[in-house]
């Protein structure tokens, strides 16, 4: 029972989400100034994978009723969890993400603030609100790359750029995930953006917000940041995304997916352009 527990435990923060956010932070920070600042690299992307996973399992305490209709098996409403425990675990895992992050530099420190409030809100507040929850969501899947980068002390250029690909992607690929949650959502009486305007309009305003971060991904390329093996990879990232976008409307679950898959992918371009720089 015990190891049952604590296996539900584990995964409520759903821990490869959180170290795939882990992963960001520290693709953010070596874009932004290499390895050079090894401590504060370690303590952001520490705070990081410990907050996301503070935020997924609070954001699973709120929507344990939701998440009885769309996500069953969930720890929760599958019973390996209780409510009480899940609530004490995120308080656990902020605590802990703040120590982290009261290391770090002063702006690294104002974005864990503002991330902290809306991981802590999000549920609450911005998500029945049509695409007010998808944007933040967007922006705090964004801001992986800047707290890292704000940790070895800079936010240059192509962070921001990164920054903003990202957002982009994120919103759409949350879009798509409320049309696969449309029935849940509902129930609770939420109003995502699928059902304020219907579900292939939300779809089409997802697919222009891919369409703009595709058309832009090749700027840190034409800015001379970073050379053709960025592109290179960048390239097969967009056309992962393109398909993607296209299976959304048969295929929700599988298109959100394929989403993240080329969202990593992209972060690896960055990593390739800042090391053939550096070359």
């Amino acid at each position: 029972m015990l190891g049952e527990r604590a296996r539900g435990l584990v995964a409520i923060t759903r821990p490869a989400n959180a170290v795939a956010a882990g992963a960001l932070t520290f693709v953010g920070a070596f874009v932004a100034g290499g390895l050079g600042a090894t401590t504060a690299v370690a303590a952001a992307v520490g705070a990081t994978v410990l907050a996301v996973a503070a935020g997924n399992t609070i954001n699973d305490y709120f929507d344990r009723e939701i998440d009885r209709i769309n996500q069953p098996d969930r720890p929760i409403p599958s019973g390996a969890v209780t409510p009480r425990e899940a609530l004490g675990l995120s308080v656990v895992l902020f605590a802990v993400a703040v120590v982290f992050a009261l290391t770090l530099p002063v702006l690294s420190l104002a974005i864990a603030v503002v991330n902290l409030f809306a991981l802590v809100a999000y549920t609450e507040l911005f998500k029945g609100l049509p695409g007010i929850g998808n944007v933040v969501v967007g922006y705090l899947g964004g801001s992986t790359f800047l707290f890292g980068a704000a940790a070895v002390g800079t936010i240059p250029e192509s962070v921001v750029v990164l920054f903003a690909l990202a957002a982009l992607s994120t919103v759409a690929r949350e879009v798509v995930k409320d049309v696969e949650d449309v029935a849940g959502d509902r129930r609770e009486g939420l109003n995502t953006l699928p059902i304020a305007i219907g579900e292939r309009p939300a779809l089409w305003i997802a697919i222009a917000l891919l369409a703009v971060a595709l058309v832009a991904s090749p700027l840190p390329y034409l800015l001379d940041t970073f050379g053709w093996p960025y592109l290179v990879v960048v390239a097969i990232a967009d056309l992962v995304m393109a398909a993607a976008a296209v299976e959304a409307f048969s295929d929700p679950t599988a298109s959100q997916e394929h989403l993240s898959y080329a969202m990593f992918l992209a972060g690896s371009a960055f990593v390739l352009g800042r090391i053939a720089v550096a070359l």
